[in-house]
């Protein structure tokens, strides 16, 4: 990550899920990175999306070891117990639409509000959430997935609407959505089958390359791996 200072530190929430996991190891292995740590359920401080004290007490922990120069949101839900994504309007329910906002888009707004305060105040900082293309309300031409697409449309709205905020106090701060693509994890595997998406290493790379290269004025985006920028 060039465009950090030297020495700078990165936190990955959800580094136990495949994408967040590679971007720890891709973070850790930097040598211009003096700390990379993973916060999750069973990390020290622990940090559980559906325990807002959690996410508060995580980001008071770490304040003391900020500022935190790049911050990673990887956590997400597209199946679960509640079941498969929607295809059509007569499945939904409030169980696993409730369950997948909280995972996608209220967890997420939380950590938001907790870790942006971590970023530099006078340093380039990156603050990156993963979304989906699916959440693209511009780009749907297909259908269906409804929790699941609209808990990512309304991440991205939260993302755009953090950004012009946390501008007024931190001017070189970067915050954006970012899809990472299909890649071979659980959450996508029984859609895509096993070998159809790509490692989670490239997809952690490309990620890591298009937010090295994104200049403060590209705050508040949508990108896709590729560095495209996506539609709302």
């Amino acid at each position: 990550m060039h465009s950090l200072p030297p020495g700078y530190r990165a936190l990955v929430i959800g580094a136990t899920g495949a994408i967040g996991g590679a971007l720890l190891a891709r973070l850790q292995a930097d040598p211009r990175c003096a700390l990379a740590m993973g916060l999750g359920r069973h990390t020290r401080p622990a940090l559980d999306l559906d325990d807002e004290a959690t996410i508060a007490e995580a980001a008071r922990e770490l304040e003391a070891q900020g500022p935190w120069h790049c911050i990673i949101h990887a956590a997400g839900l597209l199946h679960g117990p509640h079941g498969m994504p929607e295809k059509r309007l007569g499945q939904l329910n409030y169980a696993q639409m409730e369950a997948t906002f909280r995972t996608n888009t209220f967890g997420p707004a939380l950590v938001l509000a907790h870790f942006a305060p971590l970023l530099p105040r006078k340093e380039r900082g990156l603050l990156a959430v993963l979304s989906a293309k699916v959440g693209s309300i511009g780009d749907n031409r297909l259908g269906g997935w409804y929790s699941y697409r609209a808990s990512k449309a309304a991440l991205n709205m939260l993302i755009k609407t953090a950004s012009i905020e946390v501008a007024r106090t931190h001017p070189q701060a970067v915050l954006v959505a970012l899809h990472p693509g299909t890649v071979d994890s659980a959450l996508s595997a029984p859609f895509n089958g096993k070998d159809i998406g790509r490692p989670a290493a490239d997809a952690a790379g490309d990620m890591l390359q298009v937010l090295d290269g994104l200049p403060a004025e590209s705050t508040g985006g949508f990108y896709a791996y590729t560095g495209h920028e996506l539609p709302w």
